[in-house]
């Protein structure tokens, strides 16, 4: 029998019943203050972490589910939220194209390749908020 990977759970019945309700409740709470949700790719170039988070943290040296792609691209699993949105922030021009600030807010799977302890998953789900600018 195959059996989920050590450190990552399946979410069903009445556990994803009240996970919906939760991420309901935060997009209502964020929608009330203005913020937009931001979805981001779970993939991302590794170069991005190691600037944002910084080459000699444990996340980079140790934690990140990282490998080369069929084309020799080195990615890594996104470990947290911040980086993958500032990207995107920069990418899309979005400090020139929408008003500031700029709020967004995100709810998704993270990875972390560490040592699974009690309370702590290789996949887990984090909520985040990021605001870019000063009201004008």
């Amino acid at each position: 029998m195959i059996s989920a990977i050590k450190g990552m759970n399946d979410l069903f019945g009445e556990k994803a019943f009240r996970w919906g309700k939760m991420e309901e409740e935060i997009k209502k709470m964020m929608a009330a203050a203005n913020f937009g949700e931001f979805r981001t790719p779970i993939l991302e170039e590794i170069a991005l972490f190691k600037r944002g988070v910084g080459e000699t943290t444990d996340v980079v040296k140790k934690e990140m589910y990282d490998f080369l792609d069929k084309k020799g691209r080195h990615v890594a699993m996104r470990p947290e939220g911040t980086a993958s949105v500032v990207r995107a922030f920069v990418e899309h021009g979005i400090g020139i194209n929408y008003p500031s600030p700029f709020k967004a807010f995100y709810i998704a799977p993270f990875f972390r390749y560490e040592r699974p302890q009690k309370g702590r998953f290789r996949q887990f789900h984090q909520f985040g908020v990021e605001i870019f600018g000063m009201p004008k």
